[in-house]
């Protein structure tokens, strides 16, 4: 198995308070973090790395979060890693999940690269010495400093182990116990309970088939329907390979591009046609349901894809609903009762114990305090190039995934770009890189990091305000189509005018 946190953590005690150095620092060992060291290790062989972990683990959302029935909302076969085939179904649990990464760092021998249990609190950049500073804080409260000449953000986008809680009127007048998701307590106990499901989406989806299991009742209270998408959790193309006995590299390369094929045909869809595909999504859940369902439960007042699409697996969602074990009410809370809700259309919700499942908190860069000689930086004030650097940052990329596709692609896209950027550096000479906007670029008008008219999701809007700007042609925007970028990141110029290079004596001096 990989290297457990107490083992990082004696190899840390080990190197005492001197300052570890790395060509590259990796922030982060979920997914992403652990796509970048894959790359890192398998392309440049040369380049000493590490990567630091807050948690006690690897694994990031599928190690934090505990809530019931907890599993992905994208296909394995283009969530998993295009360098290690997926052989399971594909919706899979946290567990299912976990063991798949943690078979990755086995087979790679990642974990002496992995240092868990390190939580970042400052990150420096010096341009005397062409170096970030980092200083982690470990369990025992110590810190640790390290020193590296690149930066590879991988740490996420929102805050583990706190979700976003609405302020409703009367929560305290509530008897019975308030939970999130985000926050889950294992230990809690809801066999029997009446539970009130607060919220709609992948979550919610995922929690009440799972707790309608042992609970008496689940009733999921919604401001606004979202669209689902139930299908059997089964891949036919896989399966049909199998009983070829086609290799299985084969098979997830194959798979994995006919579902790339397949969702850049549904998001098209959903811009080109929307009322179709709407019609098309809210009838497959229909025929799901009771007859004389109340379909207002699940008609969204948006076009498809301008929030996420929650698959449902096998439409267990539907069952529970079917059973009798869960049901759906749709409007805006008044206020919280000793006994449940108040609904402002004058109705009520009663149940023994909340769950919130509101989405979380936007993250911007792991809340690590960021500065540049000295210089707080404030990301907000900069613009984004491709949705991965930042103009006046030198040497750092930014892992943010797509929003309507598996995040993994793009964090494997990204890596390969950094792959390339790191040769080419070496390739020049070049101690730093910073992206800047060329003459023709200065003029152009500025906004906020995501389209809201084309993806509206709560969490985006909620932190617009912390989010680095985009402008209005490509190189300056955090594009969300999968199927373009995955021409255009591999011809990146990367001598084109919004690169530049600086070549500092001052750490071959201070290497020797």
């Amino acid at each position: 198995m990989p290297e457990s946190a107490s083992d990082s953590a004696l190899m840390d005690r080990a190197a005492g308070d001197a300052v570890q150095h790395f060509d590259v620092l990796v922030v982060g060992a979920g997914i992403s973090g652990l796509s970048a060291a894959w790359h890192l290790k398998h392309n440049l062989p040369d380049t000493s790395f590490a990567v630091l972990e807050r948690e006690g683990s690897y694994g990031g959302t599928w190690l934090t979060h505990k809530f019931p029935g907890i599993r992905s909302d994208s296909d394995l076969y283009t969530f998993g890693f295009h360098f290690k085939p997926w052989v399971g179904p594909p919706i899979a649990t946290a567990d299912e999940i976990q063991a798949y990464l943690g078979e990755m760092i086995d087979e790679n021998d990642l974990g002496p690269n992995i240092h868990y249990g390190h939580s970042i609190e400052t990150a420096s950049w010096s341009n005397e010495t062409a170096t970030w500073t980092l200083v982690a804080r470990i369990a025992s409260g110590e810190t640790r400093t390290f020193t590296a000449n690149f930066l590879w953000m991988c740490q996420g986008y929102y805050r583990h182990r706190q979700g976003f809680m609405p302020d409703w009127p009367g929560m305290d007048r509530f008897k019975g116990p308030i939970l999130h998701t985000e926050e889950w307590d294992e230990n809690t106990d809801y066999a029997g309970k009446r539970v009130i499901l607060i919220g709609s989406g992948a979550t919610a989806a995922t929690v009440i088939p799972e707790m309608a299991k042992a609970a008496a009742h689940v009733t999921m209270v919604q401001r606004s329907p979202t669209y689902f998408f139930p299908a059997s959790n089964a891949n036919e193309t896989a399966d049909m390979l199998r009983q070829l006995a086609i290799d299985e590299s084969w098979i997830h390369e194959i798979v994995r591009r006919k579902v790339n094929f397949d969702q850049d045909v549904t998001v098209r869809r959903c811009a080109e046609e929307p009322d179709v595909v709407a019609a098309e999504l809210i009838g497959g859940v229909q025929a799901l349901l009771p007859e004389g369902f109340d379909m207002k439960h699940f008609t969204p007042n948006y076009r498809p894809w301008r929030q996420r699409l929650a698959f449902v697996p096998d439409g267990d969602l539907f069952a529970a609903i079917r059973d009798g074990k869960a049901g759906a009410v749709t409007g805006e809370i008044e206020t919280f009762t000793e006994t449940g809700l108040s609904m402002k259309d004058g109705t009520t919700v009663d149940g023994d114990m909340i769950v919130a499942a509101t989405g979380f908190n936007l993250c911007v860069l792991g809340d690590i305090r960021f500065s540049i000689d000295g210089e707080p930086l404030d990301f907000s004030k900069t613009v984004t190039y491709r949705g991965m650097m930042f103009t006046g940052v030198p040497n750092m990329v930014w892992v943010f995934g797509y929003l309507r596709a598996s995040w993994t692609l793009r964090a494997d896209m990204i890596s390969h770009f950094v792959g390339r950027l790191l040769a080419h550096m070496k390739a020049k000479g070049a101690t730093a890189v910073v992206p800047k906007l060329r003459p023709e670029d200065h003029n152009m008008p500025l906004s906020s990091w995501i389209d809201t008219d084309d993806f509206n999701a709560n969490y985006i809007l909620r932190g617009q305000g912390e989010l680095p700007q985009r402008g209005n042609k490509r190189e300056w925007q955090h594009s969300q189509d999968y199927w373009r970028e995955r021409d255009e990141f591999p011809v990146i110029d990367l001598d084109g005018a919004e690169f530049a290079y600086s070549y500092n004596q001052a750490r071959a001096i201070a290497a020797e």
